[in-house]
């Protein structure tokens, strides 16, 4: 096994989306701006740019698609935030909006059936597609909790109900929402907006159960004492018919999507960081770039995260006039992570390397309590490990890395591990970094040895990820991997939503709805429809959904 590269041999991944910004290749005038080129950001523009709209996309990273880009590094390819999608094996509203946005050129592989493994202490669980096959293997290990697990199923569809109603309250006009939003905020689900854990305790007394449910906490960053069932039900549903992995690696989402923003002259422009959102009289004007550039528009639409927009792209006296300031009060962001990028000589089928996903409790079923002392100690356990084999879920890897596969390993990670190195240059953060990410890689790479022993030796090159990555590449100040933290008190903030008190400010991405690939792609549809107004978008959703 090799150690980490040097930090001299890193360089930024050759696997781009985008076109370079230059103020002389602005194509306008625009008819929206949007910050930022996220799955959100880049859904409003692609559903934009079908009325007509022609729209820039300004991305501060060297890349678009936010976490769905690759990179690759030394002969290897990984994929930085999707691992698996649901809800791409049939005609779901998620794949017909992916099909629409990408044109119908993304294709979907399907993982195992067995898509995730819970290794909880030293006892093993699978979640399996199928909402029948699904019930039968809780089944088989909770022969006694029938009622329970069939409560808990009627629960994931209750929940995707109250979506629609929650969807539509945040797109209606100002005028609607101050009418309809309280009636509509009435027919939510009364489980929407309380704990994950309140919800479950009701249903059984049995931990181990609830563990099991809820083994896929680390895909909305947060166990169950703390999220709000919302987000847990709507996830859970979303791999009830199992999970899929795009064929090509995720960069080719966004790869495919540019062409829908293209055709009305918009542009999805990459090193454009913006500096200030002006204003004019209390309305937006435009955009003032970081290379003093002014770009004039009265739309500008954020997919930069809620708290990145106040805090950062505006003048404070606009934001405390309008309240945000104590509006960010109520929400907070969510964790950090450690990720380890790994690249093997062998293929996946050499190495025996799984379609599925394992998810490693070394503490046990006490997820909320793991989470504490690991806070409270970070030098501690891991609360959970992640272990995903993407060149053996995509078909086409080995083709284009012949006798090679790649796996990654993601943890929690708290911001604070690492904060004496923010504001430090990428790639050149100093030795003591470089050694307390090695560290840490060095322990994950343990948890992958004890599950997958095969590969140790195997290994021809590794390197670690933290929250200052994130920081750099993805612009959150804390390395947030999820934007906002989901729990209940962020379902309940009705300022969340796309169009803001800011004429001309609108938000987009998974602050409007909800994290993940397939909830950033639902805000960014959302923010497209009040923007443009229900007239005009209705015709657009039938022939997406028919």
């Amino acid at each position: 096994m090799t150690t980490p590269a040097k930090k001299k041999s890193l360089q930024p991944s050759t696997l781009r989306i985008g076109h370079r910004y230059r103020p002389s290749r602005l194509n306008g005038p625009y008819d929206a701006l949007i910050i930022g080129a996220g799955i959100g950001g880049l859904t409003t523009a692609a559903l934009l740019s079908e009325l007509g709209w022609r729209v820039a996309v300004l991305e501060q990273h060297y890349t678009a698609g936010g976490a769905t880009h690759s990179y690759e590094r030394n002969g290897y390819e990984w994929d930085v935030g999707v691992h698996y999608i649901g809800d791409m094996g049939g005609a779901t509203m998620s794949r017909r909006l992916m099909d629409f946005l990408t044109q119908g050129k993304v294709a979907w592989a399907p993982m195992d059936s067995h898509y995730d493994r819970f290794f909880i202490g030293d006892r093993t669980y699978d979640a399996v597609a199928g909402p029948a096959e699904f019930r039968d293997n809780l089944l088989a290990h909770f022969p006694r909790e029938a009622a329970a697990i069939d409560r808990y199923l009627e629960l994931l569809r209750e929940v995707s109900r109250g979506m629609r109603t929650f969807t539509l309250d945040r797109t209606l006009p100002t005028w609607a929402a101050t009418l309809a939003g309280p009636i509509l905020r009435r027919r939510l689900p009364r489980n929407f907006q309380r704990t994950t854990w309140e919800v479950l305790s009701e249903i059984t007394t049995d931990p181990e159960l609830i563990a099991v449910l809820t083994g896929q906490w680390g895909d909305l960053g947060l166990p169950p004492k703390r999220s709000a069932f919302a987000v847990q039900a709507l996830i859970a549903r979303h791999y009830m018919h199992g999970g899929f992995y795009p064929v090509g690696g995720a960069w080719r989402i966004g790869e495919a999507i540019l062409p829908r923003i293209r055709a009305t002259g918009g542009e999805v422009f990459t090193y454009a960081r913006v500096d200030e959102v002006l204003l004019r009289d209390g309305k937006v004007s435009g955009v003032r770039m970081a290379d003093g550039h002014v770009i004039d528009c009265k739309v500008v639409i954020s997919s930069a995260g809620a708290i990145n927009t106040f805090t950062k792209l505006l003048p404070q006296p606009v934001v405390q006039e309008h309240g945000y300031d104590r509006l960010l009060q109520t929400v907070k962001p969510s964790i950090g992570h450690l990720g380890v990028y790994i690249g093997l000589q062998g293929t996946a089928q050499e190495l025996g390397l799984p379609k599925t996903n394992y998810w490693i409790y070394p503490g046990g079923n006490d997820y909320d309590g793991a989470l504490d002392r690991f806070l409270q100690d970070p030098h501690g356990p891991f609360p959970v490990v992640y272990l995903s084999f993407p060149s053996a879920k995509d078909p086409s890897f080995e083709r284009r890395h012949p006798g090679r596969s790649t796996i990654e390993i993601v943890a929690p990670a708290p911001y604070e591990i690492f904060e004496q190195w923010a504001g430090s240059t990428w790639g050149k953060r100093g030795d003591d970094y470089d050694a307390l990410k090695q560290s840490y890689g060095e322990r994950l790479l343990e948890h992958l040895y004890d599950k997958v022993p095969q590969v140790r030796g195997r290994i021809d090159y590794w390197e670690v990820s933290t929250p200052l990555s994130m920081q750099h590449f993805c612009g959150y100040d804390r390395g947030e991997l999820y934007g906002l933290d989901h729990d209940p008190e962020r379902f309940r903030q009705d300022w969340l939503r796309p169009r803001t008190r800011i004429k001309g400010l609108w938000l987009t991405g998974q602050d409007v709805m909800s994290c993940g690939v397939a909830g950033a792609m639902m805000g960014g549809m959302a923010s497209a429809a009040a923007i443009a107004g229900p007239r005009r978008m209705v015709p657009v959703m039938k022939r997406i959904f028919g």
